[in-house]
């Protein structure tokens, strides 16, 4: 169960959860991960996979739910990720050639919720 402080310091302080801790990393079932501050669907859960770096990875985005922002902190450069929705941080996405599509979305997991797909979602 997640912490609503967390989540809270996560999506909107932009902080990050604590490697090989949040509830999703190792959460495996058909559907859909949703931004946990508004719903809106992110990922799927068939573009999820472990890439072992301790936090819920992917490697495509719903087309259109992510923003992305320059992040020059901790002296490197990455791409932050936030939900283009409500501007939640959702972590950060890296290039991995190695991936399917060349990328890895590397996402907190409190940053998450699940929607399960069901039969009659698929009817």
């Amino acid at each position: 169960m997640q912490s609503d402080g967390l989540a809270y310091r996560v999506c909107r302080l932009g902080e990050t959860e604590p490697a090989f801790s949040g509830d999703l990393l190792y959460h495996d079932e058909e559907g859909n991960y949703l931004c946990f501050c508004c719903d809106v669907c992110l990922f799927d859960a068939s573009s999820k996979f472990d890439s072992g770096c301790g936090w819920p990875s992917f490697f495509i985005a719903k087309e259109g739910a992510i923003r992305y922002l320059d992040d020059l902190s901790h002296g490197m450069k990455r791409t932050e990720i936030r939900c283009a929705a409500c501007d939640a941080h959702l972590g950060h996405v890296f290039d991995e050639p190695w991936t399917e599509h060349g990328k890895r979305y590397c996402v907190n997991s409190v940053s998450l919720s699940f929607f399960k797909k069901t039969q009659k979602d698929e009817l």
